[in-house]
Parts: structure tokens; C-alpha cells; sequence
């Protein structure tokens, strides 16, 4: 009887120890559940397996204001963000662009500029508990080919800032805005002309296509070209005032990428006088955000011999040349260089987009077509 006894104890120690044993399991279980919810714990390379903004489920009120972190300057040139630069200058309300780092925890979006990041000049504050509804914004105005390695930066980020259409914050190089009131259409003054094509360009390379067109196109029509690379060279305010002497400029990108459409559109050309001639992403992409009429791609033309007797012809059709020119009657160029305003424009999309939004693969959303 007494065996018997000690053995009925004994296994009531063992029954009381395994329970013991699946509550600790499990209090270890719920406290690492707990660190991924806060983002508190980190696998090695240093980034967060569930992104925190995945379980934000604070409700959407479009009337408060939203907070954007510039984590740092692009190319390390900052500006002046005392006051209320937002509403002050872009009219943007319940919108506050700060660059003060111990605001993080409050910030509603904070932003990385690429180039730093790739060039390792900047790192991802991982360091830091990172707030339950932050979103971190990925900026980059660079053509995919000059991104670097966008690998490492998978399930990161939440929100992409670029010059394409389908960023969830676009920032294009140039913009058409209508004018006030109806202009009339001011003839370009044709005597002015001395040369049929120019092309400005600061980084030669044999291997480019546009370098390719060019050589092809010079043997067709001569084409003036300027920058550093030749013997010349322009100041940046003899820029507009030598394109305006051209019929035609080669508004060539450095690459073929979707939506890539630059300054040498928007500036060089279009506020240059001249017509441009468009090398880079395809015609329906121009077409979208330029005005039709206004612009010829390479694209239109079987060869480039071919698209070179086109311009002497139109050359030398003033009525037909002027055309070129008829949106300026109703539209008009605005550029896009202030950093300031593409970053207080997150303001205008952040209660639009989606809150559990996650890039799990940025390389290959920036090198989609």
C-alpha cells in the first residue's frame, strides 16, 4: 500500500512538472510574438522579419496632421524647414516636414534617399523601436541602372517615391500646369535659328543608344553639340539662350526606362524654344505627360537616316514648325527641383493609400516595366 502510494506521487511531480515546463514554452512564445509586434526583435542583418505597419489598425482620420521625417538630405545639400514649409509654400495643409532625428517616434512617414543608402554614406535606423503605424518611404530619381542592389531592402519599406506614374508618391522632373487665361500663340521668331539639331550632354558614352543615334543621325544632318566632353562647353546660363538658336534638340535620355523623362525635355528643350527630339522611354509613355504635337520620337521613324530628312523638311516649313509650339497656348512648363515640395506631397496621397502595404521585393518593383 505504501509503494503504491509513492508511486502515485511520483507521477503527479512528473504530470506538475510538464505542465510546468509547456507554461514556460509558452510564456517564451507569447514574449517572442510580443517583440515581433513591436518590431522590438531583429533576425541578423538587421531586418525585421513582420513589418510593423502590417498590424496597424489605428483608424484612418484625415483631418489630423501627418508628420514626414527626412531621415536626411539627398547629396547631403539641406534647406530651410523653419515654419510651416508646406502650407507656407505649397499650400498643403496638416502637413509638417521636419529633418530633426529625435522625432522618429512621432513621425508618421520618415524618408531614405537611395543614393546614401547604396553608397553606405546612410543606414536604416533598425536600431530603433520603430512606431506600430510608421511608414518608411524608399526616394529615388535615378534611373533603375543607377539604383545599385535593391536586394537587401526587401520587406522594408511601405511607400516609393519616383519619377513614375505608378509610385505611390510621383514626382516627375517637369509638369504641364494650365495657364491662368487663354494665351495666343507667340510664332517663334525663325531668323533667330542658326542651327538645324543641338544636343547638350555632360556624360558621353559610346556604349549609350542615344551616343549610337547620335553617331547615325550626324551622318544624316549635322548636329551641334555641346558640353564638357567637347570643346563646347556651356554655362549653365548660356544654356537656354544656345538652344533657342536650334530648330530641333536632342532631348536623349541616359537610359530606356519607363516614365524616365528628365529635365532635358521639360528645360532644355521645351523652355529652350526648340523642338524636341526624345530618346528614352516609349512614345506612350510621352505621350501621357507631354503635349500632343509637341515632341518627336525616334520611335516614329524606321531609321534615323529617315527621321533626319524629316527635320530639314520641317525646318523649312515655318507654318508647319510653329505647330510644334501650339500647347503654349494653353499650358506651361513648371519644373520639379525643390525636395521640399516632393516630400510634403506625401501628404496629399498618405490617407489614400493602402496602411498594410509592404514592397517584399523593391528591386523588382523598380525594375519592372
Amino acid at each position: 500500500m505504501e509503494r503504491k502510494n509513492v508511486i502515485t506521487t511520483d507521477m503527479s511531480r512528473e504530470v506538475v512538472t510538464l505542465k510546468m515546463k509547456k507554461c514556460i514554452v509558452l510564456s517564451v512564445l507569447c514574449v517572442l510574438l510580443l517583440c515581433l509586434y513591436n518590431g522590438w526583435l531583429r533576425v541578423p542583418g538587421g531586418l525585421t522579419p513582420i513589418n510593423p505597419t502590417a498590424l496597424c489598425n489605428r483608424s484612418t482620420n484625415t483631418s489630423r496632421n501627418v508628420t514626414i521625417l527626412l531621415w536626411y538630405w539627398p547629396f547631403s545639400v539641406s534647406d530651410n524647414l523653419e515654419g510651416h514649409v508646406c502650407w507656407d509654400l505649397y499650400r498643403i495643409p496638416r502637413c509638417s516636414l521636419v529633418d530633426k532625428r529625435s522625432l522618429f517616434s512621432s513621425a508618421d512617414v520618415v524618408v531614405f534617399h537611395n543614393r546614401e543608402l547604396i553608397q553606405g554614406r546612410q543606414e536604416l535606423p533598425f536600431a530603433l523601436p520603430r512606431p506600430q503605424c510608421q511608414r518608411w518611404a524608399w526616394m529615388s530619381l535615378e534611373a533603375p541602372v543607377h539604383n545599385g542592389n535593391l536586394r537587401p531592402f526587401a520587406d522594408i519599406f511601405n511607400m516609393t517615391i519616383t519619377y513614375r506614374r505608378d509610385s505611390d508618391v510621383t514626382a516627375p522632373y517637369g509638369e504641364l500646369l494650365p495657364k491662368e487665361t487663354g494665351g495666343h500663340l507667340v510664332a517663334n521668331d525663325l531668323r533667330n535659328k542658326s542651327s538645324l539639331v543641338c544636343w547638350v550632354v555632360s556624360n558621353y558614352q559610346s556604349y549609350h543608344k542615344r551616343s549610337q543615334v547620335y553617331s547615325e543621325l550626324n551622318a544624316a544632318v549635322p548636329v551641334k553639340v555641346y558640353g564638357q566632353w567637347t570643346k563646347n562647353s556651356l554655362s549653365s546660363t548660356d544654356l537656354l539662350p544656345t538652344i533657342s538658336r536650334c530648330y530641333f534638340y536632342l532631348a536623349f535620355e541616359n537610359s530606356l526606362s519607363k516614365d524616365y523623362i528628365t529635365e532635358k525635355l521639360w528645360k532644355n528643350a521645351y523652355q529652350g524654344g526648340a523642338v524636341p527630339v526624345v530618346l528614352g522611354p516609349p512614345l506612350s509613355d510621352y505621350k501621357a505627360v507631354a503635349p500632343p504635337n509637341s515632341f518627336i520620337h525616334v520611335d516614329e521613324f524606321a531609321s534615323v537616316k529617315e527621321l533626319g530628312k524629316y527635320l530639314q523638311e520641317l525646318a523649312k516649313d515655318k507654318k508647319r514648325y510653329n505647330e510644334y509650339f501650339s500647347w503654349q497656348q494653353e499650358w506651361k512648363v513648371k519644373l520639379n527641383t525643390d525636395w521640399r515640395e516632393r516630400l510634403c506631397k506625401i501628404c496629399l496621397k498618405y490617407n489614400s493609400l493602402p496602411q498594410h502595404k509592404v514592397y517584399s521585393d523593391l528591386s523588382a518593383w523598380a525594375h519592372s516595366d
